[in-house]
């Protein structure tokens, strides 16, 4: 085994050997790799298809299983077989070639099996790039620093394309860890600094290709390569085949957002694309090319709706990142000393200045990237910490943008969004009127299935897509405006090309002349008639209320008794007259004698048969007396008088019984009414004469001893009296508290004190 406190490069293990002897080997050695294949990786399938889907879940199932045992082999063996096995470098060069990137995902297919197969082999590769980028795991487990960046460089475990694939797949929830990886990797082997200058270069030949496959020149690439014989031969966006401008643009889709990645993720190599004259070639190239890929995009017939909203949607992604790769280098070559208070201020300021006045030459640029990135800005942050600089010169600026912004035809936003970051999004709109959307990234991100980039929507505002109500008199001035030049269009088209470029009639007219109308309103019939607004229903007439067509119902009433509204108390009635007056009780006397009528007999009238039949009585129970011949209980043929409620009897009703009349005659003859509170010992002895009476009155004779039910402590045996008092308890014991509720209930009913 390998000993403590020394690094894997120096360490020696003793293994047995082939013949069975003991042989003594470096830590790092091919001998000790172990024979696994790894098998590369291929993209999810594109239509679908069942067994396809079958093939890429069992493929990508061994290659998770494969990474799951290397990441689990302990950190001699990991660096053995990173080292020494190819198949394990060819999977993952192969996943980084050919995984899919954000904007790819959404024409694949969706299948939950598909998607947590792909990001279960998306964290795997990434778990093992971030181990294979970490020289030091432990205190027992680690590399020499130098030793470690010669193996990287040396075996081509990480070059500059790897970085660039990296940023792009990983970036998104994990630019963090990418930073301290790349930072690493570059701190322990310098030499990567120097092939990073050497790939600027070829980065900018990316941007020329695109120029030469669309019969452009770019004026920055003049100096560096002549211009071809043939040069005007070549097929142009507009004459190109479909499938040449298919690929032309997803080249510069998948190009734009892989170095915009690497830039953000690992702000220290702008300064090598800036010393290369990476900014002034990519403002050259966005000038030049997107204007007439746009065209390309928009007046072509393409084979399907869709196929040309996705190449718009991907170019508009290009400009966005093309706009946020000029914020990046402006912001860490030039902005970021003047904000950090360095020693060369002026001259990063100057600096600034110049890019800003390059700037202006390119019109269309210079007005997409003011709107997500507004100059002004930069210009009042110059100012705050240079008081010196010239003004003269900062005006000469702002009035560049204002004038770009006229050349292109659109019309500058009055509040300017508020500045981001350098990881902040950028808008580019064409000449046009369409727009690039802001796209919010979605927090957290992590292994997520959409790698660095997120969806964009297809653009189809103008001017910024900003909402601006107006009002009615506002809108028919502008209509009568718009129509006053151009009479033959209807009002209903005029309307939705206001609502498209944010009520702006000046752009609406100019584009509509020039024929530069966004495709959804290239639709539409330009004599389409001004919808008919249906009125609004009346209020009154849709509520709904507990109180409609009451008597006190305004809304539906002309005429309301203001006699039966009042504040307060009525005026000429006092406590007692409200008191005294019994009219409800009169009221539901009336309703309680109908209830004393029983009819047992029907009465047959002269000249009615007796066999006369009512459709509408119910029968069915006649002949069914159901338990009324029962033996328990009363007869149900049998009805019990009907009582009428205390509260409605008069004086001369018959009497209650004996013992209620009495308790109710000796409180009527001893009690004083107008006493408020009586002596509660004339109480208690009034009770106890009562309940005397009762008790003989019933003949009950009062125990002549105690009950004893306790008895003697258990063990020591009980009496004869206590096995009869506990015998009388246990027979006598529903007599009392709640256990005779029913027959209390039938002594109310009896009363009257229950409704029957």
């Amino acid at each position: 085994m390998a000993c403590a406190q020394v690094p894997l490069d120096e360490q020696q293990v003793t293994e047995p050997g082939p013949l069975g002897k003991e042989h003594t080997l470096p830590a790092l050695h091919p001998a000790r790799k172990e024979e696994r294949l790894f098998v590369p990786y291929k993209s999810p399938p594109e239509d679908g298809s069942p067994a396809e889907v079958e093939e890429f879940l069992e493929h990508a199932k061994f290659i998770t299983e494969d990474l799951e045992w290397l990441l689990a082999l302990p950190h001699d063996k990991f660096w053995c077989q990173v080292v020494f096995d190819e198949s394990l470098q060819r999977c993952l060069d192969s996943y980084l070639h050919h995984a899919p990137r954000g904007l790819d995902l959404g024409n694949m297919p969706s299948s939950p099996a598909v998607a947590d197969m792909q990001r279960s082999v998306h964290r795997a590769v990434f778990l093992t790039f971030l181990r294979m980028a970490t020289h030091k795991e432990s205190k027992e487990n680690f590399l020499t620093p130098a030793v470690f960046g010669e193996i990287v460089y040396e075996n081509f475990l990480f070059d500059i394309p790897k970085f660039l694939d990296l940023c792009v797949l990983f970036g998104k929830g994990n630019s963090q860890l990418l930073l301290k990886m790349i930072e690493n990797i570059f701190t322990h082997q310098p030499s990567y600094y120097r092939d990073l200058d050497e790939t600027v270069p070829t980065v900018l030949q990316v941007f020329d290709t695109i120029l030469d496959k669309c019969g452009l020149h770019c004026e920055g690439a003049a100096a560096m390569e002549p211009m071809k014989l043939n040069a005007h031969k070549q097929p142009t966006a507009m004459t190109m085949s479909q499938q040449d401008l298919v690929d032309l643009i997803l080249y510069l889709c998948d190009s734009t957002t892989t170095i915009h990645a690497f830039l953000d993720i690992f702000p220290a190599a702008c300064s090598s694309f800036h010393s290369h004259g990476f900014l002034s070639r990519l403002t050259s190239f966005y000038e030049t090319a997107v204007p007439d890929l746009e065209k390309a995009v928009r007046k072509r017939n393409f084979e399907s709706k869709d196929l040309q909203q996705d190449l718009w949607k991907r170019l508009s992604h290009s400009c966005r990142k093309i706009v946020e790769m000029a914020h990046l280098l402006l912001h860490h070559t030039c902005l970021q000393p003047i904000l950090e208070g360095g020693e060369n201020i002026q001259t990063c300021a100057e600096e600034l200045l110049q890019h800003f006045s390059s700037f202006l030459p390119e019109k269309r640029f210079l007005s997409d990237y003011d709107e997500q990135f507004p100059i002004a800005d930069y210009i009042s942050l110059l100012q705050q910490a240079l008081p010196v600089i010239d003004e003269t010169r900062t005006s000469y600026l702002l009035q560049g943008v204002e004038s770009a912004w006229d050349c292109v035809g659109r019309q500058k936003p009055h509040i300017q969004s508020r500045r981001r970051g350098a990881a902040g999004g950028a808008a580019a709109t064409s000449s046009a009127g369409f727009k690039l959307h802001e796209v919010r990234e979605p927090e957290g991100g992590g292994e997520s299935l959409r790698g660095a980039e997120a969806m964009l929507d297809v653009p189809r505002k103008g001017n910024h897509g900003a909402v601006c109500a107006v009002s009615e008199a506002e809108l028919e001035s502008l209509l009568s405006c718009i129509r006053d030049l151009l009479p033959d269009l209807g009002e209903g088209f005029l309307l939705a090309c206001l609502q498209e470029y944010n009520y702006n009639s000046e752009l609406v007219i100019n584009n509509i002349l020039e024929d530069r109308l966004a495709p959804n309103l290239d639709k539409l019939d330009r004599d389409m008639p001004r919808p008919v607004e249906e009125p609004l229903p009346d209020v009154l007439n849709v509520r709904s209320n507990v109180f409609d067509d009451d008597e006190f119902d305004i809304f539906r009433r002309d005429q309301v008794d203001m006699s039966r509204i009042w504040k307060g108390r009525r005026k000429g009635e006092s406590a007692r007259e409200l008191l005294n007056d019994k009219q409800h009780i009169a009221e539901q006397k009336a309703r309680y004698l109908s209830y004393e009528t029983v009819v047992d007999e029907v009465v047959i009238e002269p000249g009615e048969s007796p066999e006369a039949y009512d459709d509408e009585y119910d029968d069915t129970y006649d002949m069914g007396q159901v338990g009324a011949n029962d033996l328990d209980g009363d007869s149900l043929l049998s009805r019990r008088p009907f009582t009428i409620p205390q509260i409605l009897r008069k004086e001369n009703k018959p009497e209650l019984e004996e013992e209620d009349e009495e308790e109710e005659e000796t409180l009527q003859n001893n009690v004083n009414r107008d006493q408020f509170v009586q002596d509660p010992a004339l109480l208690r002895e009034r009770a106890d004469a009562r309940r005397a009476a009762m008790h003989q009155r019933k003949g009950f004779r009062p125990e002549q001893r105690p009950s004893n039910v306790v008895g003697q402590p258990k063990g020591q045996g009980q009496n004869t009296e206590t096995f009869l008092d506990r015998r009388k308890k246990e027979a006598n014991k529903s007599r009392g508290a709640n256990h005779n509720r029913r027959n209390m209930a039938d002594r109310k009913r009896n009363k009257g004190m229950i409704p029957s």
